[in-house]
Parts: C-alpha cells; structure tokens; sequence
C-alpha cells in the first residue's frame, strides 16, 4: 500500500491522542473565556474562529507542533479575543475598531435603498426577515436594522413604541436631526 494512504499505526495514534487532548483544551478555555467568545459573530469573531480552527488542525496533522505548543497557540487566540473584547465593552475607539455599527436598513415602513445599497442587501433579505418576525406587510415595521454579526432585527410599528432602540444605529431616526 502507498505511503500516503497509510504510513502506520503511530501517526494515526497521534493524531487520534492530540485531537482528543488539544479539543478539550480548547473546550476548557473556551468555557473560561465566557459567552461572548462563543456568542454571534461579527467580522472579528469569524477571524479569531477561524484561526482557532486553523490551529487546531495543525496541532492534529503536524508533527513539527507539540501539543504544549498548539495549547499555548489556542489559549493565546482565546486571550487575545478576551482581551479585546473586554477593551470593547470599555473603550470606544476599540469598539468600533473591531465591530461594526448597525445599519437602518428600513424605517417607518419604508425601504431605505441607499442603506440597502451600501450594505449590499437586496429588498427581498429584508422581506425574508419581516416574514421571519411574524409580520405580513412592510407597513407594520417600525424600523429593520442590520445588526453587527450580520442578522437583519425588524422593530415592529407601535405608536407606543419609541426610538431609544435606534440610538446608535447608522442612519437612525437622529438624522433626522437639524
């Protein structure tokens, strides 16, 4: 049999002991780490999963990384997220480093086709997700914002309901604003 299709039983028995010990490492920090670093993800969470993925893999299939060092990697990564997003939660400019604003997408049950188009969302996602809210008509939403992680939230039409769920959000009722 070919090399490459099974070269012995050690490197499978590697890879098998690696895995098993490097994912509940990495379960174990993940789970230090708190809810938000397993919470939606934003344009940073994707990266810092992603590379969390990547290095687990290479921990699994390289014998050139011991799994002290791919433990140490993975628990840098999950630092590093710790980190920022604790410097998030406290600072500003570090928030909208990382995350991006919420975009009004629809308001007062009308389409906003110049936020639609710089957020590269087409009218029918925006439609899918009034259907998604229970709602029948584009008239009974207050407000459809496009959130950080990606979602589309629909804040139904209430002449009760105010506007303080807006604050903060690009394009919000403020611009209204003199």
């Amino acid at each position: 049999m070919p090399e490459f299709m099974f070269d012995g039983w050690q490197p499978l028995g590697r890879t098998l002991a690696l895995g098993v010990l490097a994912y509940v490492g990495l379960v174990v920090m993940l789970r230090a780490s708190g809810k938000r670093t397993l919470s939606k993800m934003n344009a940073f969470d994707l990266i810092v999963t992603v590379a969390l993925g990547s290095t687990l893999a290479t921990v699994l299939l390289s014998k050139d990384v011991s799994l002290a060092q791919g433990l140490l990697a993975l628990a840098l990564l999950v630092l590093m997220q710790f980190v920022v997003t604790w410097l998030s939660v406290r600072i500003e400019w570090v928030r909208r480093l990382v995350t991006s604003e919420p975009a009004l997408l629809a308001y007062d049950g009308q389409l906003l086709h110049g936020a639609l188009r710089r957020a590269r969302v087409t009218p029918a996602e925006v439609f899918a997700a009034v259907r998604a809210a229970g709602l029948g008509d584009l008239s009974e939403v207050g407000a459809a914002v496009l959130e950080t992680e990606g979602s589309c939230s629909i804040v139904k039409r209430d002449a009760s309901a105010g506007e303080s769920l807006l604050e903060g959000v690009k394009g919000g009722p403020e611009r209204n604003a003199h």
